[in-house]
């Protein structure tokens, strides 16, 4: 486990639960250096003043927010701890609503929760009263120079804190075009049911893989291994969009190619048990 990135308390009524906050997720992305073309030196970024275009040093620089045209009001770290240091400290939870009451477009990020030195029994409290009542907790935490709305919620034994947007921070759908009354025929509404159901299946995140990643990682080992040179590959067509008269021929050919792989993907199944009970 990374290190705690925050330390504070779950407070809800009287009770206080000392805690200390832990990354859920991690990224596993592909670092890139940019480099120069003719030689591939690294090419590294500056800090540099506009006023006169000299570098400035980390401890130089000081953070500043613009109330007017290239009006500055510099602020230290003990300002944003004068806003509320009560507050910074604490995930505060207002109020328990039923999880199934929020909107996923609010959830933002997951952290664990870890409690602390004499936390232990109002932790575990907590987490499974919440597990009972199949509430969650809405509290609002600052980590860092920002207030968040987070969720509290039991997850595998261990309490989560999701952090989450708030009203105002969701874009307004009502600006999309996106069509609003439109009814679909009766043969493509039956075709496109059938077409979900074939496709359903049991919710198993393991089994999503970042393919990108994995094809990307395929086409770094080909260069490597070629010494750096340009491999040549064809152009793929980039698939067309379904027109609307092709809607039912298209509904059905998916179907057809569905109800194709769920047969291959059963007998494979199949000569997988067959082989395995020779074996035996």
């Amino acid at each position: 486990m990374a290190r705690a990135i925050w330390k504070g308390s779950i407070s809800f009524g009287l009770v206080n639960i000392p805690i200390a906050l832990y990354p859920a997720t991690r990224r596993e992305e592909l670092k890139f250096r940019l480099l120069r073309k003719s030689d591939l030196s690294p090419v590294n970024y500056k800090r540099v003043a506009e006023k006169d275009g000299s570098e400035v040093p980390w401890d130089q620089i000081v953070k500043g927010y613009e109330y007017g045209k290239a009006k500055y009001v510099v602020l230290r770290d003990e300002d944003f701890q004068r806003v509320d240091l009560e507050a910074t400290q604490t995930v505060d939870i207002q109020d328990f609503v039923d999880q199934e009451e929020i909107d996923p477009m609010y959830f933002y990020k997951p952290y664990y929760l870890e409690p602390q030195k004499g936390g232990d029994k109002a932790y575990a409290l907590l987490r499974d009263a919440l597990k009972e009542t199949h509430k969650v907790g809405i509290a609002k935490v600052v980590i860092k120079t920002r207030q968040y709305l987070a969720e509290v919620k039991p997850e595998d034994g261990a309490l989560v804190l999701e952090l989450m947007h708030f009203a105002d921070e969701l874009a307004d759908p009502e600006k999309l075009h996106v069509p609003r009354r439109m009814e679909a025929g009766k043969r493509e509404m039956n075709m496109a049911k059938s077409l979900i159901g074939s496709m359903t299946s049991k919710w198993q995140p393991e089994k999503y893989k970042d393919d990108y990643r994995e094809a990307l990682m395929e086409v770094i080992e080909e260069k490597v291994e070629a010494g750096g040179k340009e491999i040549e590959e064809k152009p793929r067509k980039a698939p067309k969009p379904t027109k609307v008269i092709d809607l039912v021929s298209v509904l059905q050919k998916s179907l057809e190619e569905t109800g194709g792989k769920r047969k291959a993907k059963g007998k494979s199944r199949g000569r997988k048990t067959h082989s395995s009970r020779k074996a035996a």
